[in-house]
């Protein structure tokens, strides 16, 4: 079948751009770098509000596979009931007007759709939420992007004697479109420019494709069909790049707001304090504290774990802290412990040169760019204290959860050295993830000790030769600053012996996703049930009036 013959619609002159096939192999391409820049950045787009854990991965992968299958479906019927190739660019060029316009509207409707399953079910809120995003945002435009593979092998068949080889190039060149779309936006756009313009660059390459095709087709083409969503990309795309990932938030004070390889990255600033966040719905991941006092969250706590070492205390202690971040806890030790030696290790280059630019880490703290557990493994140094700060929210490397990693970290503490954990979620029911973490370090280190952090969610957790209550209690005649003295002591009395229940985390079996959701849930249970209290009494005035 010659796709010039093929068309009764318009005459075989009006489509000399796809007589060649060159046009159809370049859509082909465009269209199968799309679709993986929009998976990438699907994921970056929800990762600030429901986090960037392997579970959400799955959802996005998994509704868009949904979307592809159904699209092939569909485009193959489309293609075998009208063969017109306008209609597949209308639907390239609908995709299009959608994509760029969920840097604008995408991130209300996650906010929306959160708050509406967090008052309508009792469970799985992430599970929930994420799923229920991804088929508003992404399903329609993906499914649209789908229809292009079987209504182009439909276009450049011209008999049965080289089907074979068109399929194959369509095929190779939606994998080498599909290849870079997932570098590009990795490596390249998003760092650079960030998720809203990315989304909007490939709406654009695609509303581009679309025009170019219609533009062959004559200027009467041009204005039916490209009038209006040339109109819509010009409006969507300042809306879009100014929106910010938490648009509800004061601009006052905002440092910066942008993205890395990967995290989303808010610096924010007040008389008191700077705050680094990276998720947008989880609170605070770094802090300088500008006053005198400590900072009254889990930093303060993991100060304990110097005192409770039964190393040497003639000469500096060596400090590791795995997950830097902006350098917070380096910042204590040093104030609070003249002479200490800190080094640390942070995957993220970004955060490290925002905590130079804009948290006062001191220049004498080396940070290195690596994976904490990768470091240990090529690292023969012993240290007094090693620092495990590297959970956020559910996202829990599980590599640094396992028995193994444990006991790579005690193999790289010297005699009487002490681990502590910052636990991010403590619990709200028996046989939590903070449980399990608990249960694995147990099963490596002789004691473990843990504390609550008042006021937050926070646990920290201390792993190390037995008597650690014994040497805080011990050291703290030496301590001079009344503040640090007070809280010591607060944690001299609180601190609990912790007693494992076998429950043991490997490399091969580490469920710290699923785990850090059913958390999650209780947590999110727990916070909302006072505003659907006020909901069911009070309506939602009443609860807009609280908010």
């Amino acid at each position: 079948m010659n796709i010039a013959n093929s068309h009764t619609s318009t005459a075989p002159g009006s489509r000399r751009i796809l007589q060649s096939r060159l046009y159809l192999y370049l859509t082909e391409f465009f269209a199968g770098m799309a679709v993986m820049a929009v998976e990438i950045g699907a994921q970056r787009l929800i990762s600030p509000y429901f986090s960037s854990s392997q579970i959400v991965w799955t959802i996005i992968i998994g509704m868009i596979m949904i979307a592809m299958a159904g699209g092939n479906v569909y485009g193959g019927w489309a293609a075998d009931r009208n063969p017109n190739p306008d209609r597949l660019y209308w639907r390239i060029l609908i995709a299009a007007i959608w994509l760029c316009l969920i840097p604008f509207l995408g991130k209300y409707a996650i906010v929306g759709i959160s708050a509406a399953i967090i008052f309508s079910v009792n469970a799985d809120y992430l599970i929930i939420a994420a799923f229920a995003t991804c088929l508003l945002l992404f399903v329609f435009p993906l499914f649209l992007l789908g229809t292009v593979t079987p209504s182009l092998a439909k276009y450049t068949m011209d008999s049965l004697s080289d089907n074979g080889k068109i399929v194959g190039t369509l095929g190779a060149m939606n994998t080498i479109g599909s290849i870079i779309g997932t570098f590009l936006p990795t490596f390249v756009t998003i760092p650079a420019v960030g998720t809203n313009v990315t989304f909007l660059a490939f709406s654009g390459i695609l509303l581009l494709l679309s025009a170019i095709y219609f533009i062959s087709l004559g200027t009467g083409k041009v204005l039916r069909c490209l009038g209006l969503p040339a109109i819509i990309f010009l409006i969507a795309c300042p809306l879009g790049y100014k929106t910010d990932f938490a648009f509800w938030e004061s601009k006052d004070g905002l440092l910066y707001e942008g993205e890395s390889v990967y995290n989303y990255l808010r610096v924010q600033d007040s008389p008191s304090r700077t705050i680094l966040s990276t998720n947008v719905l989880f609170g605070v991941q770094s802090v300088l504290e500008k006053t005198d006092n400590l900072t009254g969250m889990y930093y303060d706590y993991a100060l304990a774990a110097p005192f409770l070492t039964g190393t040497d205390k003639e000469n500096p202690q060596d400090v590791l802290i795995l997950g830097m971040g902006s350098g917070t806890y380096a910042r204590q030790l040093l104030r609070y412990l003249p002479g200490t030696k800190v080094e640390g290790v942070e995957i993220d280059r970004k955060i490290t040169a925002l905590a130079h630019e804009y948290f006062q880490l001191p220049p004498e703290v080396p940070v290195t760019e690596y994976d904490g557990r990768a470091y240990l493994n090529e690292t023969d140094k012993k240290y007094d204290v090693i620092m495990v700060d590297a959970y956020q929210d559910i996202t829990i490397p599980f590599q640094m959860s396992s028995v193994e990693f444990f006991q790579s970290v005690k193999g790289h503490l010297k005699p009487g050295g002490v681990m502590v954990v910052n636990l991010n979620m403590h619990g709200t029911r028996e046989g939590g993830i903070a449980d399990w973490l608990s249960d694995t370090a147990a099963s490596v280190f002789p004691e473990v000790m843990t504390v609550d952090v008042p006021g937050n969610t926070n646990r920290e957790l201390f792993a190390g030769d037995k008597d650690m209550k014994e040497h805080l209690a011990g050291n703290l005649s030496a301590v001079k600053d009344p503040q640090l003295h007070n809280l010591l002591t607060r944690i001299a009395g609180s601190a609990a012996i912790y007693h494992p229940g076998g429950r043991i985390l490997t490399d091969d079996k580490a469920p710290v996703e699923l785990l850090g959701m059913q958390e999650l849930d209780g947590l999110i249970r727990q916070e909302s049930e006072p505003y659907k209290e006020i909901y069911k009494k009070e309506g939602l005035s009443g609860l807009m009036k609280t908010l």
